[in-house]
């Protein structure tokens, strides 16, 4: 038999975690990443946050930067600048993680299961074949494969690189 262990979970799973002041969607300051948070990308327009509390390894949460709790009350820019982001954050999971699937989502309202329900965001959990999802709902257990913060560090220099302005083909031809 072998010993799956998530030891930073203990405090999750025994109700002893610190509640958060303000939104997790709204990390103070101004700075584009923090490893303490799990802040990996806040621009403009988005946030992308490691889920400390993780289905699996590498979920994300992905969220605008204004505090709305409905898809429907975003304008375009940021509708469009969610969305952009969601597919970029599958997409450098994709590269880094190398998952045989996701499970991309958001629950809006608490009666649709949002834990942080006045502040909408979306769910980007990776999945691989014969992954241990059957242990949460036989034992109330997760088993995540690498420590979080070894996680953060595979993928922030990922993310930051979106922040980078991208060189314009007319731009690189001299």
């Amino acid at each position: 038999m072998k010993t799956l262990m998530a030891p930073w979970r203990m405090e999750h799973v025994e109700g002893k975690t610190d509640k958060l002041s303000g939104c997790l969607f709204e990390p103070p300051g101004k700075c584009s990443h923090s490893k303490d948070r799990l802040l990996l990308l806040r621009d403009n327009r988005t946030v992308v946050l490691l889920n400390r509390f993780p289905y699996t390894n590498g979920h994300l949460l992905v969220a605008p930067t204004d505090h709305i709790a409905s898809i429907t009350s975003l304008n375009s820019l940021s509708l469009s600048a969610l969305m952009n982001m969601v597919s970029s954050a599958t997409k450098i999971l994709q590269e880094q993680l190398h998952p045989d699937g996701f499970n991309i989502g958001c629950n809006q309202g608490e009666v649709a299961g949002a834990g942080i329900a006045d502040h909408l965001h979306f769910h980007i959990v990776p999945r691989w074949e014969g992954d241990h999802n059957f242990m949460t709902v036989l034992g109330e257990v997760r088993s995540i494969p690498e420590h979080l913060l070894a996680t953060y560090d595979k993928l922030l220099p990922h993310f930051q690189a979106l922040l980078q302005p991208t060189t314009s083909p007319e731009q690189t031809h001299e």
